[in-house]
């Protein structure tokens, strides 16, 4: 085998094979008969450099299915570490909730909406508080009010006629009463 005759391209399919054009004619044409009706080769790529290009194509499909079975292995195994260390699908929700809360929190547009909020809740409890003096005012106004004293004077009047002269709280004893001494409290 000489050394000049060997294709020492790593990503070759030849590598390391000798270039006897004897040994291989006859299966190139095959291939290249076969590919030729099948895909048509793109302008300005010849019979060889498809063919690399199909062999390298199919090995980093196989790398890639490696990887992917690699990967699977590594997610089974640190599932397995999670459920040996009692970290439950829950408990990681509730971690990365937990985590984004505090994400959200400590961003600028939640401390800026939280201030804009608190702003708003003082302006507003400032006009409530304003606006319940000005109601307490006008009830004192309306109760000073003539019109008001002449309702007041009806009502106490109508009261007196329906309760009699007992009706300021004044309790009207029964001959069955008993009166509670200090000896004996009713409780």
């Amino acid at each position: 085998m000489d050394p000049a005759s060997q294709d020492i391209n790593l990503n070759s399919p030849n590598k390391g094979n000798s270039m006897d054009p004897s040994d291989n004619m006859a299966d190139d044409q095959a291939e290249g008969a076969a590919a030729n009706s099948a895909h048509p080769l793109p302008p300005g790529l010849t019979e060889e450099e498809a063919e690399e290009l199909r062999l390298e194509l199919t090995k980093v499909e196989e790398e890639i299915n490696t990887l992917r079975q690699v990967l699977s292995a590594k997610e089974r195994h640190a599932s397995e570490l999670k459920r040996k260390l009692g970290l439950s699908p829950l408990n990681e929700l509730k971690q990365n909730i937990t985590k984004s809360w505090q994400d959200v929190q400590t961003s600028q547009a939640y401390k800026k909406t939280q201030e804009t909020l608190s702003e708003a809740g003082q302006k507003t409890s400032a006009a409530l508080n304003t606006l319940g003096t000005a109601i307490s005012r006008r009830l004192g106004d309306m109760r000073n009010s003539p019109t008001f004293k002449s309702f007041e004077d009806k009502v106490g009047n109508l009261k007196h006629k329906v309760v009699g002269p007992r009706g300021n709280g004044d309790a009207v004893s029964s001959p069955t009463d008993t009166t509670p001494t200090h000896e004996n409290p009713p409780f």
